[in-house]
């Protein structure tokens, strides 16, 4: 068992994934700060508030956030959070895919085809074989005699 956890854990994959994990924490928190610090600031020019969790409220109960426990306005907000932070993912997403396309990658240079190298074998055997240009044509062989 301890033989086949090892095996597990040594696959590239598994590191790969861990690797992943740990860098989709480090940049949630990044995307975080744009979302709350940037974009909803923004977002609270043009509504009046950046915040709709007081929006269409329903219910006495108050939860431990100071809103009303029935709160369509606190749905809303999670979900234009949510939104906003696949936005945000997507355009960092998008501009490391962009970098890894601008960067040229050298063409490997392709193997001829085993026809193609065929032929160029017979091309310069029958170069090689053939007389010269300047060489005068020999003549036909003659007939025998009767």
């Amino acid at each position: 068992m301890i033989n086949e956890f090892r095996e597990f854990i040594n696959r590239g994959s598994f590191i790969d994934l861990a690797v992943g994990f740990v860098m989709g924490v480090a940049v949630t928190g990044i995307v975080q700060t744009i979302v709350g610090r940037l974009i909803m600031p923004l977002v609270g020019l043009l509504f009046g508030e950046a915040n709709f969790d007081n929006l269409l409220t329903f219910g006495d109960a108050v939860g431990e956030d100071g809103v009303p426990i029935g709160s369509v306005g606190a749905v809303l907000t999670s979900v234009v959070n949510f939104l906003l932070v696949a936005l945000v993912l997507f355009l960092i997403v998008r501009a490391y895919n962009r970098m890894q396309r601008d960067e040229p990658d050298e063409p490997e240079p392709e193997a001829d085809a085993e026809e193609v190298v065929l032929l160029r074998e017979i091309r310069d055997a029958l170069r090689r074989d053939a007389p010269a240009d300047d060489a005068p044509a020999s003549s036909p062989p003659e007939a025998p005699s009767a």
